[in-house]
């Protein structure tokens, strides 16, 4: 029986569990100003350094670059200041013996103009999310997005090549990319959201081909062994679906399996999710022939789901994020039958200490 807490390695990365602290909702920002790293004294480290996770932690998403960060108060990697920042957190993590990557980001059309200085958002096509978006001066309608042009494509590649390179100058162990949730690389993954006509959409070679040049230009600039790729398969997130998500995500795994990256986390509520729900059953167990490397699933786990799926070979580890914002020491409650503490979504992305250092207990 394959053991959720005892030792696996995820390539260079060592994961000493099989439970991954992923991702932790992560306000720390400098004071004064905004979209930087985490100060010295950062909530995040001490909450890293109360939790003595000496397993594997994908952090919450980091942005690349101004134009792709659309979250009040979060966090970014393209400057020294924020590099700085962020060792501070990644010197935490090391200090107990854990390892952590980067979740690097580009949010596409989830990113309102307010934080653009009131340039238009970039995405695939010219279409908007749905909702609303929270910005520093409440909740605003998304807007229309642009569509990248062809050229602008391959920046924003370079941007996330650089922004991996400065994680690991910031210390990190390696890094994610998020492609899954409705963003960028997501809008252009899924039919809902990518109406192009050109070499990045119609087929679904076409729209893997954005991500398959982000992730190759990653692993070129750090290693494959150090990266790793997030997907949402199984339903709509932020207005993005795909009308046959199975043979579009198997081929996606097929390339990233071919570029022989250290991971994929699949990020999949159920149908009955309680953060988030499936439009249909989650897919790993279909998908898990097209990828060779490590397979971690996400969402809605709890220890004896976890263990089942594990021990059905639909996984080789499995993620846990909410739980351990309540439980800082979630492995060794659930190795010994303990019961929970119950987080608080009002706390959640939030700046100060509460509902972060007040649950060790």
């Amino acid at each position: 029986m394959k053991d959720h807490i005892h030792a696996q390695s995820v390539r260079p990365y060592p994961a000493r569990r099989h439970q991954s602290a992923q991702p932790y909702p992560d306000g720390a920002h400098d004071a004064g100003s905004r979209h930087k790293g985490p100060p010295a004294d950062a909530n995040y480290g001490q909450l890293l350094r109360a939790t003595r996770i000496r397993g594997l932690i994908i952090s919450e998403a980091i942005g690349i670059t101004q134009l792709g960060l659309g979250w009040p108060y979060a966090t970014g990697i393209w400057s020294r200041q924020q590099i700085a920042g962020w060792r501070n957190v990644t010197d935490a993590v090391h200090e107990r013996g854990g390892r952590i990557i980067a979740q690097l980001w580009q949010m596409g059309r989830v990113v309102h103009p307010d934080f653009l200085g009131g340039r238009q958002p970039v995405s695939a096509s010219a279409t908007a999310a749905p909702n609303h978006a929270h910005t520093y001066e409440g909740k605003k309608p998304y807007e229309l997005a642009r569509p990248l042009s062809v050229d602008e494509i391959a920046g924003v590649v370079q941007d996330f090549r650089q922004a991996a390179l400065n994680a690991i100058d910031a210390g990190f162990d390696g890094i994610q990319l998020h492609a899954s949730n409705g963003y960028l690389i997501d809008q252009f993954l899924r039919d809902s959201a990518n109406l192009r006509d050109d070499r990045y959409g119609g087929t679904i070679e076409n729209r893997v081909r954005f991500l398959k040049e982000a992730t190759q230009a990653v692993a070129n600039a750090i290693g494959a062994g150090r990266v790793g790729v997030r997907l949402s398969p199984n339903g709509e997130t932020q207005g993005v679906r795909d009308s046959d998500p199975l043979p579009l995500f198997t081929k996606a795994l097929e390339t990233l399996s071919e570029i022989g990256i250290a991971h994929v986390e699949l990020r999949e509520p159920p149908v009955d999710g309680t953060f988030g729900v499936g439009e249909i059953d989650p897919l790993a167990r279909y998908l898990r022939p097209a990828f060779k490397g490590p397979l971690i699933l996400n969402s809605d786990f709890d220890a004896t789901r976890a263990q089942a799926e594990l021990d059905a070979g639909i996984g080789d580890a499995v993620a846990f994020g909410r739980p351990f914002i309540a439980n800082p020491d979630f492995p060794r409650r659930v190795a010994e039958g303990l019961p929970l503490a119950q987080d608080d979504p009002q706390t959640w992305f939030t700046q100060g200490t509460e509902g972060y250092l007040d649950c060790t207990n």
